[in-house]
């Protein structure tokens, strides 16, 4: 699965450790990019790209919420 494919992140439920590993790098390479062009803080999204995708493999994201205490940590989401 590629990362533009998702639309929702309920999608990541059932993705083998293979294919989240995958987005997980994708993850990291959309953010690398974007905080090269447009500045930001880089280090604290790259650290919960696991989290965010375990958090949102695992929740029903329809139903429960994710609120992040750092708005930077919420990069890999957006």
């Amino acid at each position: 699965m590629h990362l533009s494919e998702i639309t929702h992140p309920n999608q990541l439920h059932g993705l083998s450790i293979h294919e989240l590993q995958e987005i997980a790098r994708q993850i990291r390479e959309k953010h690398l990019e974007t905080v090269a062009a447009t500045g930001g803080h880089l280090g604290p999204g790259l650290g919960v790209v696991e989290l965010t995708l375990a958090l949102y493999q695992t929740l029903d994201l329809d139903r429960d919420k994710v609120v992040w205490d750092v708005g930077h940590q919420a990069y890999p989401h957006k």
